[in-house]
């Protein structure tokens, strides 16, 4: 019978370097989910439900993200700076985000009246804890019910106010159909209509005026230039463009929040986020959140 060798110092047991290489796995497998899952190609239809603010833009206006200006993410990040976020982008860092600068942000809460996004619970606590002055949007989807069913579906599931510097009016992202035709079916008038319900039973919900999130584009087809909500909601524009100002829809004298870019970098975020500018001091800021004069 060969002596039993005792082990050197540097040898360990297959065992135990086949546990050491399960344990590794398994963490892997553990936080695979925490990373940004980036959204399909620009011409693929999206899923119901999974729409993000600019899913309509990039599809129906051409603006995939590869064709952005490649200085549009860098001309414009003087200022107040804010982002805006859905479960796309997985897991955030929200301290870091605050310390890299951001301000605000609006953060995906419903869609329709049947979709909750699955990260805004986790999102829109951790943005409040890091200091991020805060909203929720609702992605409208005029085709499948009313403005009023949804604007009350909104108020109950995220897009709720209250003035604690820190939460900022609900927004209404009302652009290209992802899913179908361009207007949702509805005529100019019809579309009109569907809007100020909405805006009506947001403002009777939570005592402010909805922000309208919208492209010129969409807005001066598909309500027909209209002009009356400009005196009513402030505009958040989407043009992605190096230009030192955006084209805003008919019907607004100015924009409040430009979203100017769909591939921004932002400390705290995996991959591609939209970055936006707010249109004067953090005092006006400050304002609209608290809406105060």
């Amino acid at each position: 019978m060969r002596p039993h060798r005792p082990l050197s110092p540097h040898r360990r047991p297959r065992t135990i370097v086949v546990g050491v290489l399960a344990a590794v796995l398994a963490l892997l497998a553990a936080t695979a989910g925490t990373a940004a899952a980036a959204p399909p190609p620009a011409k693929e239809r999206l899923k119901p439900g999974t729409a993000f603010m600019g899913a309509g833009y990039r599809l129906h206006e051409g603006a995939d993200a590869r064709e952005e200006p490649p200085l549009g993410a860098l001309g414009h990040t003087s200022g107040v700076q804010g982002i805006d976020v859905s479960h796309w982008q997985g897991a955030i860092n929200w301290a870091s985000v605050r310390n890299s600068g951001i301000q605000f942000a609006w953060i995906k809460a419903t869609e329709g009246t049947s979709f909750k996004d699955s990260r805004f619970n986790t999102n829109y606590v951790a943005a409040y804890n890091a200091g991020v002055i805060r909203g929720a949007y609702h992605f409208a989807r005029p085709d499948v019910s009313g403005g009023s069913t949804q604007a009350a579906y909104f108020a109950s599931n995220g897009g709720a106010w209250s003035r604690d510097n820190l939460t900022l009016p609900g927004v209404l992202d009302i652009e290209h159909n992802p899913y179908g035709a361009m207007c949702y079916g509805l005529s100019t008038t019809q579309m009109r209509a569907w809007i100020t319900d909405f805006y009506n039973t947001y403002k009777s919900r939570t005592s402010r005026d909805v922000v309208i999130y919208t492209t010129a584009g969409w807005w001066n087809t598909c309500t027909g230039n209209w002009t009356g909500m400009y005196g009513k909601s402030p505009l958040w524009v989407a043009h992605w463009t190096s230009s030192e100002t955006p084209t805003i829809p008919s019907g607004f004298p100015t924009w409040t929040v430009w979203q100017y870019t769909s591939t921004g970098s932002v400390g705290g975020v995996s991959g591609n986020v939209d970055r936006n500018k707010f249109n004067g001091s953090r005092d006006r800021l400050l304002a609209l959140a608290n809406n105060t004069p």
